[in-house]
């Protein structure tokens, strides 16, 4: 293998020396930079498994860089341009925004799995822009665009490498310049694929329909998707393409978080020895809290990571107490989860451009005030790379012991959300945030139901998975009381798109 074997463990060697074996029976050869015709019917998956701190993520990123020094294509979903005979393509995926911005954040170009399933149709004037952008045409002259216009998309552009962000960024709203989306045609030719814990069996027959190589990245005791029976898509998979992890990285050695998370894999660990870990390495490190109350200030942008449903309800409803928020409406800067869009089958193309634009199910989003309409709502995307939207909502809020949920306001249709102060475990696989707030007599109520998931204690993997979201800081909580807020719910901390994208789903 290459030099990068310098910075590899043993294991993350050996794993990039048998994917760089896959990539060349593919036709593309990392050692020596070389790219041939793909092999017809030759398809392939691979999956690299390993807990958190492993290298997963470096490996990735690694591999990335690696393709596109040999001339690889990167798709990113904004735009494809061209098709060329010769060209050789990668997209890197994630399940959801966040993740996906994860990645970004790290130099890695990823994108949503959605938006590689659907490709956006752009009208053919504007489309000269996203060309010459791309290094494919010539600087365009558009009669409504000044040069001035032209050159802060360009600038945008060197920057950012998003298409929609760059045209955004010369006055142009997504409405002015895609069309519409339709299902991908063609085939790409690698698909890097992260956090594949979280995909479900008609996402992975998606994905091997789009690519003949499937490189998927996991971590094996997380939580399962919904409906899965307590497995993942990369179980089943054969040992020689199964490539296993097992030693942490020596960047995340002296993790305390990830030590806590691994030491969850020693059977004679019970919920009480757990906690025991918790408050000995909150003694010893600030990177471990043990909370004696939830912070209401972290929830505005990270929410209380809880496995009851009845649990999130209260903490939701104490947050909007606390705040003095009005029943019949929002206030700025409260968060929302998705939970999908409504809208009859009549309207797919509708429907397709809410998801295209962050709004798919589980997409954190922060309120930013009411739409130009009745029941539309500015809001803005956590994660996503045009981040500020305004569409048809459905609010519900949740409340306790009442089955029906409060709904300040609704449009017809379009795109429904909860409240997102607190969230589901299983919900918050896939994300990260500075700061985690786990509330702790939750897991401790899993622990006494005994229950299991994939012959482990479902305690266990709801404790890996919430302390694992944390990127800089755990808080456990260990008592049920809220915390009074420093000062009202902000927005000025959120980036601020060039130009806000109309989603109007009423017809």
């Amino acid at each position: 293998m290459s030099d990068s074997s310098l910075t590899f463990s043993h294991d993350q060697a050996d794993a990039h020396d048998r994917i760089t074996e896959m990539l060349r029976g593919a036709g593309i050869d990392l050692d020596d930079a070389l790219l041939t015709p793909p092999r017809d019917g030759k398809d392939s998956v691979m999956a690299v498994v390993g807990k958190a701190g492993s290298g997963k993520t470096l490996l990735l990123a690694a591999l990335y860089r690696a393709l596109a020094d040999a001339g690889v294509d990167v798709v990113s979903g904004d735009y494809e341009g061209r098709r060329r005979k010769d060209r050789r393509t990668l997209a890197i995926l994630a399940p959801t925004n966040k993740a996906a911005s994860v990645l970004r954040m790290r130099g890695v170009p990823a994108t949503t799995i959605h938006r590689i399933l659907y490709t956006p149709v752009y009208d053919p004037e504007y489309e000269k822009i996203a060309e010459w952008l791309a290094g494919q045409g010539e600087r365009p002259e558009i009669e409504d665009l000044t040069d001035q216009a032209l050159d802060r998309a360009h600038a945008f552009y060197q920057t950012n490498k998003s298409i929609p962000g760059a045209l955004a960024a010369a006055g142009l709203r997504g409405s002015d310049f895609i069309t519409g989306w339709k299902r991908r045609e063609e085939a790409l030719d690698v698909g890097f694929v992260d956090e594949a814990s979280m995909l479900d069996d008609k996402q992975f027959e998606d994905l091997k329909e789009i690519f003949p190589t499937l490189l998927l990245f996991g971590d094996p005791a997380q939580l399962a998707p919904v409906n899965q029976s307590g497995s993942m898509v990369f179980d089943a998979l054969p040992a020689p393409t199964k490539l296993e992890l097992h030693r942490v990285h020596r960047q995340d050695a002296d993790n305390p978080i990830l030590d806590l998370a691994h030491s969850l894999a020693d059977p004679d660990v019970d919920f009480h020895a757990f906690e025991q870990l918790i408050e000995t390495a909150a003694a010893r490190d600030e990177r471990v809290v043990m909370a004696q109350r939830v912070e209401v200030d972290l929830m505005a942008r990270s929410p209380v990571l809880v496995w009851r449903n009845a649990t999130r309800i209260r903490l939701i409803n104490a947050f909007r107490a606390v705040h003095g928020a009005p029943e019949t409406e929002l206030l700025e800067g409260e968060p929302l989860i998705c939970d999908g869009i409504e809208l009859p089958l009549k309207h797919r193309k509708k429907r397709l451009d809410l998801e295209a634009r962050g709004l798919i199910k589980g997409a954190q989003t922060i309120y930013l005030g009411p739409g130009r309409k009745p029941g539309f709502s500015r809001l803005h995307v956590i994660g996503a790379e045009d981040p500020q939207v305004s569409a048809a909502s459905i609010v519900k809020i949740e409340r306790p012991d009442e089955e029906e949920p409060f709904i300040p306001f609704a449009a017809r249709m379009g795109a429904t959300f909860l409240h997102g102060a607190a969230v589901t475990i299983h919900k918050a696989q896939g994300s990260q945030w500075p700061d985690v707030q786990v509330f702790a007599p939750d897991l401790y109520a899993a622990s006494r139901m005994g229950r299991t998931e994939a012959g482990q204690p479902l305690w266990k993997r709801l404790a890996y998975v919430a302390i694992t979201r944390a990127e800089t800081r755990l808080h456990w909580v260990v008592r049920n009381r809220l915390s009074k807020p420093t000062g009202p719910l902000r927005i000025n901390d959120l980036r601020v798109a060039p130009a806000p994208l109309e989603l109007e789903a009423e017809i």
